[in-house]
């Protein structure tokens, strides 16, 4: 009986999967989503070859011969760069998204993958560091600005059945991008010192491709209607994406939302941080987005290679473990995409984060008492694969999926800047301030993400709810008791009767 459940809930689920929908979702996502992962990881392999570039161009262009722990901090501004162009482009996708729309802006900011792939790629024929620093804030600016439009994008194009699945798919191609940066910096393929620009630049390749074929697709239909007031290109462009499906009920639905906010302009970001009505809302994203990064993950991924090397793991090997953690990432990242919309949104934050707390305890235990039982080091080399298959089950990506659920379309572009701008202070703090954690504390670190992870998963448990399956305005209404606000001041206008609309778009009195 169980049995036929699951199967009539993956069929119902699934039922509303159109080509077109599938096809955007995974267009938009190999062209962003994908770079921001490759970005991540791939100025691990080639770290030291990076360093003798700097050191070489140093002494040709100064004759001077800069010490160690300068080359170090030379590196290290390589590498968080990339956050700090992250952070500048969120702050610029509110006006972005409002003014180009999801997909238009998508389009756009593909050009900055182009300069910032160029400048890398021919880096060293131009004996040039400072190129490799600004290609990567380049790129990093455009991560900033994709890694909220896309989830926002497929958020608003999906039907609420499938919001969860499609909005997934993004944190899968990071997966992807992470597992193909560590695959392409092996020493048999790319992670050779001749190849470290090529290995930068490659991330010029898939843009090409979303270049040439998401202009194609139409633009978001929420947007169109809400914010264009344009009736019959919404008609068009939910047509496009069910070609056979019945979608008088979301137009109704857009239309309940436009005339709520029929006097109200897209909030600005001091604008959202004052407004009662959406404090829980603001407060949620607040901890989800701060509470993901600070989670542990980061310092994982930042420092694996050490860990493993810990661990007793021979040196030679290391590479091809690392990309052994990549490939469960891409499998634990695609068992969240399929089980979201069965299990929902809070069973998988809380049972995510909880069983990374649980990791993070679990390797300050076997730390230190590695030197008594040396086999407690494959415990923590376990610890560490089931923190990154616990953050990509559960946690990975559904801070970005509850932005976009949690606000209506007024509040939403501002929301993605307010997280996205945590989502890359965090991570770049993380970054920065881990090593010198790790130094003071030694292995007791983790009790502090563990901390953190548990008391996130209790924030999940007692204040936000469950969004699977509602409308935008449903989540609004759920949220009206929290804020005091009574569920007649979120519809202004309520009172006039809605225009209804037929399959065709022509309105009907």
């Amino acid at each position: 009986e169980s049995e036929q459940l699951f199967l009539f809930s993956a069929n119902s689920t699934f039922s509303h999967l159109t080509k077109p929908l599938l096809a955007v979702a995974f267009l938009s996502s190999f062209g962003s989503s994908m770079l921001y992962g490759y970005n991540l990881a791939v100025v691990n392999s080639p770290a030291e070859y990076i360093k003798d570039f700097y050191n070489e161009t140093m002494v040709e262009r100064y004759d001077w011969i800069p010490d160690e722990e300068l080359l170090t901090v030379l590196y290290a501004l390589t590498v968080s760069i990339f956050a700090i162009g992250g952070m500048t482009g969120a702050l610029l996708v509110g006006r972005l998204v409002t003014t180009y729309g999801r997909k238009g802006t998508l389009v756009r900011v593909t050009l900055l993958v182009f300069i910032g792939g160029a400048l890398m790629g021919f880096s060293r024929r131009c004996r040039m560091p400072a190129m490799v620093i600004l290609g990567r804030f380049i790129t990093g600016v455009h991560s900033g600005i994709s890694l909220s439009v896309v989830p926002m994008y497929l958020g608003e194009i999906a039907p609420k059945n499938l919001r969860g699945f499609l909005s997934l798919v993004p944190s899968i191609h990071i997966c992807v991008g992470v597992f193909i940066a560590q695959v392409l910096g092996l020493s048999e393929l790319l992670g050779k010192e001749e190849y470290w620009p090529l290995l930068l630049s490659l991330v010029v390749f898939p843009t090409i491709v979303q270049l040439m074929l998401l202009p194609w697709f139409p633009e978001s239909p929420r947007y169109l209607l809400i914010e264009k007031g344009n009736i019959p290109a919404t008609i068009s462009a939910l047509k496009w994406y069910r070609p056979k499906g019945n979608f008088q009920a979301e137009v109704d639905e857009m239309q309940e939302e436009q005339r709520s906010l029929s006097s109200v302009q897209t909030v600005s970001v001091w604008g959202l941080l004052r407004d009662r009505c959406v404090r829980w809302q603001v407060i949620t994203i607040v901890v989800v987005n701060i509470g993901m990064q600070l989670s542990g993950i980061d310092a994982i991924w930042f420092y694996t290679n050490d860990i493993f090397k810990n661990a007793g793991i021979p040196e030679p090997h290391i590479q091809y473990t690392t990309v052994g953690t990549g490939a469960i990432e891409v499998i634990s990242g695609m068992l969240g995409c399929f089980t979201i919309e069965r299990l929902g949104r809070r069973p998988l934050m809380i049972g995510g984060f909880l069983f990374m707390g649980l990791c993070c305890s679990g390797i300050t235990v076997s730390v230190i008492l590695q030197a008594e039982l040396p086999f407690m080091r494959y415990i923590s080399v376990g610890c560490v694969v089931g923190i990154i298959a616990g953050f990509c089950i559960g946690p990975g990506g559904v801070p970005f999926l509850i932005t976009a659920e949690l606000f209506k379309q007024s509040h939403r572009p501002a929301a993605y800047t307010v997280a996205g701008c945590l989502n890359w202070l965090s991570n770049f703090t993380i970054g920065f301030v881990f090593p010198f954690l790790e130094n003071a504390t030694g292995p007791y670190c983790y009790l502090i993400f563990c901390v953190i992870c548990l008391g996130v998963a209790v924030y999940t448990i007692f204040v936000i709810p469950e969004t699977k399956n509602k409308t935008f305005m449903e989540i609004s209404q759920m949220f009206a008791a929290k804020n005091n606000i009574p569920e007649e001041e979120l519809t202004s206008n309520a009172h006039l009767k809605m225009a209804m609309m037929n399959g065709y778009g022509t309105l009907v009195e």
